[in-house]
């Protein structure tokens, strides 16, 4: 499959003519022990539906509509029925505060807020300010009174398509980064970057109907959803999961038959803490389906996979590169054929172009660190309202990540760390993310993050935060012992101990823990 010439909807209308009695998706709430399916011809009629009321309410093409849910059934219903409108859907983080949510609708201007019960307090507190926005639809039982209700919308909408015109190149989503580098920047995506991210996770994971992918992490954001897309494109469903536990995980897996499973590195490790107490035995649990774990949104320390893989030593693993900018992962890819080089992020993915350059944008020779670039049919159209940061961010096709990398003779390429959160120490380049891989090999660390601490003679020195694995005892005398091992000027003159603050997609949040540790959220450099 290397190309497909029809949009993200249509891809969904199709499954529903080929499989319109195959389960679509599952939902499981495991805290109450509920769980909900739905067919491709229903998941198709309820997006329809949505779409249509949409439209009898003056949507139309080109317009946006706000989309603040917690995964769910109706998460993906609601998506794509605003999608089969023609108009730019825009899913927000289901963290954002009440201003951040307001910022977003400022730069967006919707002409409608989807919204779930989580929200209501957030969505009430700045509905007064937001000028745009005509209709506010509830998702869920105690509905405000300014707002309508979804389910009854549907109940009053007709199954049938609505035959809007809509084209590859045509605008689809309006995405908003996390905004743990400040503030979020928002991203528009094509239906053309879509099918993309379809056709490359496929190739990369040769997913077939057959596949159940458990999708836990939220749908909000370009990793998870773009992940299960590779099963989607060709009919294979999803299976919901609503909260997050090592058990909640594996019973998942083994009551649903799941075969791929996308996680962020903590949740691998609570796996594993779990698994080593004992307080979680395989034996529990039927995983023998289980074919594929992966990660990305992160860089992933090599002792976690191969502490994984002492558990689960004939499941193939992949590390997965990507980001907002290029419509989620596969811009670079380890493969599942090259486990013998994690540790590294892979090769370009399929249908991209993968370059490490100097701040004049020429290539640097292989082992020296440089700016990561790739080119593909997932690169972003633009960052919208922002001419300035598209032109820096997009130069000849080519998407500068911000992300700093070297290769290997094999041309494998290794991701080093965020430009912005290079440590500079001395005159020295040190690059946290090595200082943290060498770190979680320490037995008793769970999470570790290293940052730059401002010093008067050095610029900078390296300060870790760590977060020590439940039950264990960890010392600084402990941690400056192991660090004997680094060159001098990569050892930690400064050590905490505390929470890694992660956001949902798993990267560390080190603008709060400059914020708390040092006073400031800003990276101190030598000018």
């Amino acid at each position: 499959m290397a190309t497909l010439d029809i949009h993200i909807g249509e891809i969904l209308a199709r499954n529903a003519r080929l499989y319109p009695n195959d389960t679509a998706l599952v939902e499981r709430i495991p805290s109450e022990k509920k769980r909900s399916e739905i067919t491709w011809k229903q998941f198709d009629e309820r997006a329809n539906r949505f779409a249509n009321a949409l439209i009898k309410k003056g949507i139309k093409k080109g317009d946006k509509v706000v989309h603040l849910m917690m995964n769910s059934i109706d998460w993906l219903s609601a998506y794509f029925g605003i999608v089969r409108t023609g108009a730019w859907v825009v899913p927000l983080n289901f963290r954002f505060s009440g201003s951040d949510i307001k910022y977003c609708c400022d730069v967006a201007e919707p002409t409608c807020i989807v919204f779930g019960e989580e929200f209501i307090d957030r969505v009430g507190e700045i509905k007064d300010d937001l000028p745009t926005v005509r209709d506010y639809i509830f998702v869920g039982k105690e509905r405000p009174a300014y707002a309508e209700a979804f389910e009854k919308l549907l109940e009053k909408s007709p199954p049938s398509p609505p035959n809007i015109e809509i084209a590859l190149p045509d605008p689809c989503g309006l995405y908003f980064t996390s905004g743990t580098t400040g503030t979020p920047k928002p991203i528009l995506l094509t239906h053309k970057n879509m099918v993309s991210a379809c056709i490359t996770e496929n190739l990369h994971h040769s997913q077939t109907k057959d596949d159940k992918f458990i999708l836990i992490p939220p749908l909000y954001h370009t990793g998870a959803k773009m992940h299960w897309f590779g099963s989607f494109v060709v009919g294979g469903p999803a299976v919901i999961l609503k909260g997050i536990s090592p058990e909640w995980i594996l019973e998942a897996v083994s009551e649903e038959k799941g075969t791929i499973v996308w996680l962020l590195v903590p949740w691998a490790q609570d796996i594993l803490l779990k698994l080593d107490s004992g307080e979680m035995k395989l034996e529990d649990y039927d995983l023998r389906q289980w074919r594929l774990m992966h990660i990305g949104a992160q860089p992933v320390p090599p002792s976690l996979v191969k502490h994984w893989k002492e558990y689960f030593p004939n499941m193939a693993y992949d590390t997965n590169y990507g980001l907002s900018e290029s419509t989620g992962p596969g811009c670079v890819h380890l493969g599942i054929e090259n486990e013998h080089k994690v540790g590294s992020i892979g090769l370009a993915g399929f249908n991209w172009e993968t370059r490490i350059v100097d701040e004049e944008g020429n290539p640097v020779k292989k082992g020296e660190v440089g700016e990561l670039v790739v080119r593909g049919d997932g690169v972003m159209r633009e960052y919208y309202k922002n001419s300035e940061a598209t032109a820096k961010a997009i130069r000849n096709g080519w998407l500068f990540t911000g992300d700093m990398a070297k290769q290997d003779g094999d041309g494998f390429i290794f991701l080093v760390d965020r430009k912005k959160d290079l440590i500079i120490s001395g005159g020295e380049n040190i690059f946290p993310v090595e200082i943290e891989d060498f770190l979680h090999a320490l037995p008793g660390i769970k999470d570790i993050a290293a940052i730059g601490y401002p010093d008067e003679r050095l610029g900078e020195v390296v300060t870790v935060i760590v977060d020590v694995v439940p039950g264990k005892t960890l010392t600084e005398e402990d941690v400056l012992k192991y660090c004997e091992k680094l060159p001098r000027y990569k050892r930690p003159r400064k050590i905490f101990f505390g929470e890694v603050p992660r956001n949902p997609t798993g990267k560390i949040e080190k603008p709060k823990l400059r914020k708390k540790y040092i006073g400031t959220e800003e990276s101190f450099k030598i000018k």
